[in-house]
């Protein structure tokens, strides 16, 4: 038990090792040797969750070298959330998207399950170290495998997408990595809470203030806040599907949460709200990024894109509740961080399967999509009302806790986003569903007593089994967000 810790990086570690090995033998055994790490990592992070809840922060070290020293992975109650939903949702991709793979990238499997394997073991390394520098390591492991991964699919325009995708990921990686020499230099440390105790007392060091200011701009380039989104829509629209809906959900919300980290733990509340007062600033550009995001989606005829640049939207949501500077803001941020993950994850669950069914998925391919794809559509249809905010769904209570924050920080114009956010993204779901129900499909028409019916023709049933539990499971997160609240996020935020 007290490995779990170490075992949650780990375990996808060695098998991404093992299942490039594989390779040579039989190809399968890749797939079976992914499963096998992501399960034994997916039951590490589980019980390391119910471990916080119980005895409270973990501090593990790397190698038995005491901080700040060695490297501490430092996991409390937020980042044991996190690791859970990152594991999670790698496990249960991989579970769907077997077919997927078989059709997109047949001739290149294992090494799509050793780079998969790769950037889930970098997010979770993101998530669970308490050093810096570390932290920049494993961002751009997880980087690194990205820029491979959308390379793999679409052979005219994913090499370019990737292309983009590294010119602006270096960046990013490059003013964090400054930002972290620019803390080194006033600390002389790299470990988050031994910087965090220094630099309490020198909040009037220009020193800091450059350091906080480069790495907040490079985790904000890596996150993909509007302006600096330009890498993501092309990103994610040409990689294979099995890894568009993996990172899709992870990669931005692990970069929210580093942010949050970054916030709390290193350079805190006093110095962020009450020295820097840049709180105003960021929410306004927080609330340009909400808005963009959605007139941005409303553009778009390619529903890869849309669900692309609903994220971007999203994105904005936490940004915001993260800087409004109170209890309730914080909490809507941390919660949305959960279900907006779940949420995408949902959708781009059932996107996969409308790709593996259609080839393609522009609008005017979706008609009738209702009678041909019943399941795939119901799935995709919860997904969408919690986007959109409907309750039971857990989006719902997440918009409550940020639109709650925003009105007491008197940030009405973040809350009236928020507000025309959700209307936006009911248009745009009401727009593929309109399409999907009301136009019938001319080329996939049967005849049956004297009537023309729409040919069935739904996903294999092991990707719908996982997609719908999945859209099914914003509901029950929804009825359980208050005792997620209590139990996580308020006595994390209140241990601060």
């Amino acid at each position: 038990m007290n490995n779990y810790p170490a075992l949650i990086v780990i375990a996808p570690l060695l098998a991404a090792l093992f299942a490039g090995l594989a390779v040579w033998i039989e190809d399968r055994l890749s797939y079976y040797i992914a499963i096998l790490g992501l399960a034994v990592s997916s039951f590490s992070a589980l019980k390391v969750l119910i471990q916080v809840i119980e005895s409270g922060t973990i501090q593990y070290k790397m190698a038995g070298w005491d901080a700040p020293v060695g490297i501490e992975y430092r996991i409390d109650l937020l980042n044991a959330m996190v690791l859970l939903l990152i594991s999670g949702i790698a496990l249960f991709n991989l579970i769907a998207s077997y077919k997927n793979v078989e059709q997109e990238i047949s001739d290149r499997k294992g090494s799509f399950y050793t780079i998969y394997l790769l950037f889930v073991t970098g997010l979770l390394g993101v998530t669970a170290t308490g050093d810096l520098f570390n932290l920049y390591v494993l961002i751009e492991i997880t980087s690194l495998t990205s820029y491979a991964m959308v390379a793999l699919s679409d052979k005219d325009r994913g090499p370019l997408a990737s292309l983009n995708y590294i010119f602006i990921g270096v960046i990013g990686a490059s003013f964090y990595l400054l930002g972290v020499g620019y803390l080194y230099m006033k600390t002389g440390s790299l470990n988050m809470m031994d910087v965090a105790d220094i630099i309490a007392s020198q909040h009037d060091s220009s020193t800091v203030l450059v350091g906080f200011i480069l790495c907040m701009i490079g985790v904000w380039i890596k996150m993909a806040l509007f302006p600096m989104h330009v890498w993501l829509p092309n990103a994610y629209s040409y990689s294979p599907v099995a890894f568009s809906r993996v990172v899709a959900p992870l990669m931005t919300k692990v970069m929210v949460y580093v942010m949050i980290r970054l916030m709390i733990t290193v350079f805190g509340f006093e110095y962020i709200f009450n020295t820097l007062h840049l709180s105003e600033a960021v929410v306004w550009l927080a609330t340009i990024a909400v808005l963009a995001g959605g007139v941005l989606a409303l553009a778009q005829d390619n529903l890869k894109k849309i669900l692309a640049y609903i994220i971007v939207c999203e994105i904005g949501y936490m940004v915001g509740g993260a800087w409004l500077g109170n209890q309730s803001g914080m909490t809507g941020a941390i919660l949305h961080l959960l279900n907006d993950a779940l949420m995408t994850f949902a959708l781009f669950l059932g996107l996969g399967n409308m790709v593996y069914m259609l080839g393609k998925v522009k609008l005017n391919n979706l008609q009738g999509l209702f009678s041909r794809m019943p399941w795939t559509m119901t799935g995709f249809v919860v997904a969408a009302f919690s986007i959109v905010g409907v309750p039971p769904t857990c989006g719902f209570f997440s918009k409550w806790y940020l639109i709650s924050g925003a009105f007491e920080a008197g940030a009405y114009h973040f809350a009236a986003a928020l507000i025309i956010s959700s209307l936006i993204c009911a248009i745009l779901f009401f727009k593929v569903f309109e399409i999907c129900f009301f136009q019938s499909s001319p080329d996939l028409q049967g005849q049956g007593h004297g009537h023309k019916f729409q040919v069935m023709a739904e996903a294999p049933v092991s990707m719908l089994i996982v997609s719908n539990l999945v859209s099914f499971s914003l509901i029950v997160v929804g009825v359980f967000s208050g005792t997620i609240v209590k139990t996580i996020i308020l006595p994390f935020l209140q241990g601060i």
